[in-house]
């Protein structure tokens, strides 16, 4: 197996390329695993806050349509929002190899776009990364953000090697404005009713793998590879 596909148990069989969505709430790890997730597949992380800079960097059709709605202040649309993801999607690396999908889809319209996107493939696994309220609280309340590059610390668990100072780009590291616990609260509570009715979905569609994500990292990594590659090689 190559050094860098980590997280799966030793002696376990590499599937190829994967088609993933990761669902979970604010500090349930989701971007950290779905990084892993990417390396270990060789499938590019597709973040929806990421794909609309590249979006507007690139001049593309949506990503105009996107900024002209994000300089004025106001909410981007779903059909550019799904336009911006569909545009990502066509790229050589994700319509190949597959991706994890991050952000993204919010609602079950957004999914059922997805959906006809996707044809005639489909989804391997919907993650749906499982870690108890007062857990992610207690994450996000030691949570530090670098301010230039957006690069995540944890006070306990991974705090920068220089306090303060980012490893990636020497920038700023920073606890943000909203991450009050009563802030927190009121995301986590927008995030249940709007995702509800999506997990609902996909569950219905036996795409749904509901894993917990408490532990160590790599254990909640063997959790979800070994989930992953028991649907794909079912589905061989």
């Amino acid at each position: 197996m190559p050094s860098d596909l980590i997280g799966a148990a030793p002696g376990s069989p590499v599937v190829p390329g994967a088609r993933l969505v990761i669902l979970g709430k604010q500090g349930a790890g989701k971007g950290t695993q779905a990084v892993r997730l990417s390396r270990h597949y060789v499938v590019p992380h597709i973040a929806t806050g990421d794909t609309f800079r590249a979006a507007i960097r690139s001049g593309s059709e949506f990503g105009v349509i996107a900024k002209r709605y994000l300089d004025a202040g106001e909410l981007v649309p779903d059909d550019v929002v799904i336009g911006v993801v569909k545009e990502r999607l066509t790229h050589r690396d994700a319509s190949h190899r597959g991706f994890v999908l991050d952000g993204f889809p919010r609602t079950v319209g957004q999914a059922e776009a997805l959906q006809t996107i996707l044809e005639p493939s489909r989804l391997d696994v919907v993650i749906n990364l499982d870690v108890p309220t007062a857990a992610v609280l207690t994450r996000l309340a030691s949570r530090r953000v670098c301010s230039s590059c957006g690069a995540n610390y944890s006070v306990p668990d991974n705090p920068p090697k220089v306090p303060g100072i980012c490893d990636v780009c020497g920038g700023d590291v920073v606890q943000r404005d909203d991450d009050t616990e009563a802030a927190i609260q009121r995301r986590l509570e927008l995030y249940e009713r709007e995702t509800s009715p999506l997990v609902s979905w996909y569950s219905e569609r036996s795409l749904l793998a509901t894993i917990d994500g408490t532990g160590p990292l790599d254990e909640v990594t063997d959790r979800i590879v070994d989930e992953i590659d028991r649907r794909k090689l079912g589905a061989v």
